[in-house]
């Protein structure tokens, strides 16, 4: 195989992506590939961001992917953190509660609410001052291709008619475009069905007097009428009531007063501004096939999931940081074309599980709060609530989502079950050159060999060979050389000398410390 004088393989060319849907996990993943200094097109229907609220929550995994796209301080600004989650029972009687911190393991809040329109106009500006991301509002892609032949469309708008078909060619497309995905339909994949469909009543509200909490989320447990109830920055409120079959979103309406009456107190439902108000179906489901050739699903559009757990939008930026730096590494020809198809596939293999669990994890919390529609449904949502009342169960859901990716072409096998291969790096805050920074600011672009120890030479010539920098945790020599306590004990506890962490910090493959 022949290689180019800087170990790459020849390409086409300059890199061009498209991304279809400006939603936050498509510009999210456009400002990952310019990271990566790959240029993306992301055309979207809308001519400005989404004007209502739908995602409200992210955890601290997930704004550790913004801080890599350069956003996680102004998305601080426009979030505030969450004191966590309360189970409660028909009578408002709190039966489990599982508490966030607001110094995670990734080193932001471990839970954060926020609006999404403020989210979407904070990325909205950046991608605009990206010169690496080409934003298009008012365009829809009416057909793509495998090879990446696409056929989109300008909508009318006051500039002019619209209409006009545009023909272009790119070297990779990117369905960021939602649940009802044109380019999924495209594809062609079927969804498979994880058993969850129910309608509820969500409804926004602004209110200039506070409503009483705990500075958490309630959801409440009870299967005549379950419910979720949040608070969010800016004096906005959020309540979420499932539906009877009988019943519709303006019945709920109308009956604002009487289903809020528990939460707001001593505040009138007179005070409440409602921002919006509709029902929405809640579906538990994952397309069968991520990709067809340079073709790729991501979020909403691979996976939909009930809300209860908060991890829908997560999901959507996990997707983003985990293709972003493969698929620039195809592009930029990095990765011999003889295994290009393995490299764009792991991306389905390391999410898909993960995906799958993060669903079957929030509807189980679904069928806990509801009780299903029958008898025996109504049975299992009984047991599920009881068994939230044991201490040992309520501390294995109070340690969250756990990201591990199974062993493939990107991910070593585990040694043994203490081994971090396969684990994301934590992110604490390291000493670097006498000042304290988050680790990703001070770990090098791309790859990185992370160590405390004697490294092998298989390991070191591995490194080598993916142009990894070196960094030294405490005394020794490296690149870079960084001084954490937490990371050294990281290291330990996994029995590790030294990990090789992927773009994304993940650890691709790991060398054991002597006697361990």
């Amino acid at each position: 195989m022949t290689t180019s004088v800087d170990g790459r393989y020849p390409g086409r060319g300059t890199p061009r992506v498209l991304v279809v849907g400006a939603g936050p996990t498509g510009l999210v993943v456009s400002l990952l590939l310019a990271r990566e200094g790959v240029a993306s097109t992301v055309v979207e229907r809308r001519s400005a961001p989404h004007p209502l609220p739908r995602a409200v929550h992210l955890d601290d995994e997930s704004v550790r992917i913004l801080q890599r796209a350069g956003v996680a301080e102004a998305f601080a600004a426009i979030s505030r953190p969450s004191a966590g989650l309360r189970l409660l029972d028909a009578r408002h009687r709190p039966f489990a509660v599982f508490t966030r911190r607001t110094d995670g393991r990734h080193g932001w809040p471990e839970s954060n609410v926020f609006d999404q329109p403020a989210l979407e106009e904070m990325l909205w500006a950046k991608v605009q001052r990206s010169p690496l991301v080409r934003l298009r509002p008012g365009v829809e892609l009416i057909d793509v291709f495998p090879a990446g032949r696409v056929t989109l469309r300008r909508l009318p708008s006051g500039a002019g008619p619209g209409g006009e078909l545009d023909h272009e060619e790119f070297d990779a497309v990117l369905g960021c475009d939602g649940a009802t995905s044109t380019v999924r339909e495209g594809m062609g994949p079927r969804s498979r069905d994880l058993g969850f469909t129910e309608r509820w009543f969500v409804v926004d509200v602004r209110c200039a007097r506070p409503i009483p909490g705990w500075g958490g989320v309630d959801q409440i447990c009870d299967p005549r009428r379950a419910a979720t109830f949040l608070a969010l920055p800016g004096h906005r409120y959020r309540w979420e009531f499932r539906m009877r079959r009988d019943e519709s979103a303006d019945d709920l309406l109308a009956r604002l007063d009487e289903l809020t009456a528990p939460w707001r107190r001593d505040v009138r439902a007179e005070e409440l501004e409602v921002v919006r108000a509709a029902e929405y179906v809640f579906r538990a489901r994952i397309a069968g096939r991520w990709r067809d050739g340079r073709v790729l699903l991501l979020g909403d559009a691979a996976h939909q999931s009930p809300p209860f757990i908060g991890q829908g939008l997560g999901a959507g930026l996990r997707d983003a940081h985990n293709l972003a730096w493969k698929l620039a590494a195809v592009l930029r020809g990095d990765v011999p074309p003889a295994l290009e198809d393995r490299m764009l596939d792991s991306y389905q293999h390391e999410r898909g599980p993960q995906v799958e669990a993060m669903i079957k994890g929030a509807v189980r919390v679904g069928r806990a709060m509801t009780g299903g529609r029958d008898a025996v449904a109504a049975v299992g949502g009984s047991l599920a609530r009881s068994a939230l009342r044991l201490p040992g169960v309520r501390a294995r859901a109070a340690r969250g989502l756990v990201t591990r990716h199974p062993a493939g072409f990107q991910v070593d096998p585990r040694r043994d079950r203490r081994d971090l291969t396969g684990a994301v790096c934590p992110q604490p805050v390291v000493t670097l050159d006498g000042r304290p920074v988050l680790l990703d600011e001070a770990l090098p672009s791309g790859h990185v060999l992370l160590t405390d120890g004697p490294v092998p030479a298989g390991l070191r010539a591995r490194a080598r060979l993916l142009r990894a920098r070196v960094v030294q945790v405490g005394t020794g020599e490296g690149d870079v050389r960084v001084d954490c306590a937490e990371l050294r004990t990281w290291l330990q506890e996994g029995g590790c000398a030294a990990v090789l962490l992927r773009p994304d910090r993940v650890v691709l493959a790991s060398a054991a410390r002597p006697g361990g």
